[in-house]
Formats: structure tokens, sequence, C-alpha cells
């Protein structure tokens, strides 16, 4: 199969050998890489006909094919967008039920603390009572004893 091309055959032609013309590899001249390619513009039949239907039609299936693919990526990006964006949208309400939750347990911690500050103050005026009462009664105590010790003192002389 291969013996039936010419070596002149435009399928056998490399498409470097103007890069290595001058004894130079694409890698000896990184410009070659970074020159900016070519705009070709899309051939035309030469037929005269102005049905655009007729133009390259060997190549139509190249182009669907391409255009398939491009399509193709193009609904994978599509797809991996609003994948990503239903995602994000959900992280966003995972926060915000997370962050009302928060709010939630705060405003609670908060009434909470606030009763347990109001019997804190109950019980500290209590123990003040207490002390209070306990106080006076020591020092009634006091008196008594000392009536005691007088009338004590006052039976022992009699």
């Amino acid at each position: 199969m291969l013996s039936a091309l010419s070596p002149n055959d435009p399928l056998l032609s490399n498409p470097f050998s103007a890069a290595f013309d001058g004894g130079y590899t694409p890698w000896d001249c990184p410009e070659f890489f970074l020159a900016p390619k070519p705009v070709t513009k899309p051939v035309t039949s030469s037929t005269g006909s102005d049905d655009p239907d007729q133009t390259h039609a060997k190549e139509k299936p190249d182009s669907d094919y391409s255009n398939r693919g491009v399509t193709i990526v193009e609904e994978r990006k599509r797809r991996r967008m609003v994948s990503n964006r239903e995602s994000a949208r959900r992280s966003r309400m995972r926060k915000q039920r997370h962050l009302e939750n928060l709010r939630n347990q705060l405003n609670l911690f908060r009434v909470e603390n606030r009763e347990l500050n109001t019997q804190l103050q109950i019980l500290l005026n209590h123990c003040d009572r207490v002390r209070t009462e306990n106080n006076w009664l020591r020092s009634e105590r006091t008196l008594l004893c000392q009536k005691l010790s007088n009338i004590s003192q006052f039976m022992a002389f009699e």
C-alpha cells in the first residue's frame, strides 16, 4: 500500500521541514512554537455553485465529528458547571442552616445564662439573709448567756 505513494506525495510531506531547513530543531527555536498560528480561511468550491451543501462534502463528516466532540466537551463543561453551581448552592444552604442553628443555640444559651444569673442572685440574697439571721442569733445567744450567768451569780449569793 505504501509503495503506491510517490515520494513527492503531499501525504508524506514533513510539516516540520521548514523548521529544520536551517539545521535548527524546534527546541533550538522556541519562537517556532510560540508564534501565532496563521488563520486559515475555509476553502470554497471552485465549481461556481452557490450551494453551500456541495462545498467540502468530504470534510463534513470530520467537521461534524469535531463539532460533536466540541459539543460533547461543551455539554460536559455545562453539566459540570451546573453541578458545581448546585453543589455550591447546597453548601451555602448547609452553611446558612448551620449559622441559623448556632444563632438559635446562642439565644438559648443567653436565656439559660440569664435564668442562671437570676437564680444566683436569689441564692446570694438568701445567703445574705441567712448570714444576717445567723449573726442576730449569735448576738442573742451571747445576751442570753450573760443573763443566765447573771442569774446564776445572783442565785449563788442568796
